[in-house]
């Protein structure tokens, strides 16, 4: 695994990426703190890990319900309530 400086890394991510092409990880830092890492992409996309993952999450959630999350007293008729954001008002 390759380290470099964030300056230098800046001059040289054409090279820096011809590694990680080639399947190397790069650890970029700044002032000797890593800060980000170059890593080739994952290839491919598996159905199979999909399924698996979705799987998993259905078996986590049976039984579990959010509190106040009952469809009961449900009532169809109650207006949809619309938020709208006044852009004049500045969020923090």
């Amino acid at each position: 695994m390759k380290e470099i400086g964030a300056f230098e890394a800046k001059n040289r991510l054409g090279q820096l990426l011809d590694l990680v092409e080639q399947g190397e990880e790069v650890i970029i830092t700044r002032h000797g703190k890593p800060v980000a890492l170059l890593v080739p992409p994952k290839t491919g996309f598996s159905r199979s890990e999909a399924r698996e993952a979705a799987r998993r999450i259905r078996e986590m959630s049976q039984g579990c319900q959010a509190r106040g999350a009952s469809h009961q007293g449900f009532d169809k008729r109650r207006p949809k309530v619309s938020l709208v954001l006044d852009p004049s008002v500045a969020l923090s």
